[in-house]
């Protein structure tokens, strides 16, 4: 099993030494694993480069196999610590850019008081490769809207405001609140988040079309953008707390929301560091 365990570490940090260094073994013994591997399948299932290491296309072939085997095999671990009480584990989550800087800091910080030795692994992503990354199982679990998904369990968590973002020289950036259909001509700045945008879904609601300029991936760069005064946007509440740009942001009015919840394969077998932490987020979502 450990063979498994160290190709997807491989795969993961892309390079032998990485992966050897985290994983407690020499780089000429986690070599050997990867061959003794490779002669059992018969096949070569990585390839090195200058670059660093990537997988074959038989390699490809298989991976979701390996992936699927070293995470029943780590479900497996878990559950055995669990019978023996919580005393390490590690917590693998997918997340979107607000929650990993707004939300999860504090709430880590937290259960990591009561369970010192739990370690988290965050991957950031949006509403179309978290999803995948909960059914491959590399990731225990992800935080998007329910919505979203679909083959998944869900929890709810919590419902959140979005607000129009405009630069503060916009002639809109004086009013209390504003509507969709001031907004539906103005250079919209969207950001991508995969298979669900709540902007968009608000527009077309109301039968509006926005007039999308660019399709950006990070909040903050829309952010920079809307202060050069290259757009609009409407972005969570929760993504402008904390920020220092100076921009405008205006509730909407019929207000706009997002649901942010949670996702998994199956509550039961998730590992166990994974569920007691989902329980201390369904208790001690933030204000």
């Amino acid at each position: 099993m450990n063979r498994y365990l160290a190709l997807y570490k491989i795969v993961e940090v892309g390079s032998f030494t990485k992966a050897a260094d985290l994983l407690g073994y020499t780089q000429s013994g986690i070599s050997q694993m990867i061959q003794s591997l490779e002669d059992e399948l018969s096949l070569k299932l990585l390839l090195r480069s200058r670059t660093g290491v990537k997988l074959t296309p038989e390699g490809e072939e298989l991976y979701p196999y390996i992936l699927k085997t070293a995470s029943s095999y780590r479900a497996m671990i878990e559950k055995s610590k669990e019978i023996k009480g919580l005393e390490s584990g590690t917590i693998r989550i997918g997340t979107i850019s607000s929650i990993s800087c707004h939300w999860l800091p504090h709430m880590i910080k937290e259960f990591q008081t009561i369970y010192p030795n739990v370690q988290f692994i965050l991957h950031q992503g949006d509403y179309t490769t978290i999803p995948e990354w909960i059914k491959s199982g590399e990731v225990d679990f992800g935080f998007i809207n329910p919505a979203a998904v679909s083959g998944l369990e869900t929890i709810a968590l919590k419902d959140g405001e979005l607000l129009a973002v405009l630069p503060k020289k916009h002639h809109l950036a004086k009013e209390s609140v504003i509507t969709l259909k001031q907004l539906v001509t103005e250079p919209f700045l969207l950001l991508e988040e995969g298979t669900l945008s709540e902007p968009l879904e608000a527009f077309h609601v109301q039968n509006l079309h926005p007039n999308i300029k660019m399709c950006i991936h990070d909040d903050y760069s829309i952010l920079s953008m809307i202060e050069e005064g290259l757009g609009i946007s409407i972005l969570p509440e929760l993504v402008m707390r904390r920020v220092s740009y100076d921009v405008a942001k205006i509730p909407i009015d019929p207000p706009v929301t997002r649901t942010i919840g949670i996702a998994f394969n199956n509550i039961k077998t998730i590992p166990i560091a994974s569920r007691y932490f989902i329980d201390y987020l369904e208790e001690h979502i933030p204000d």
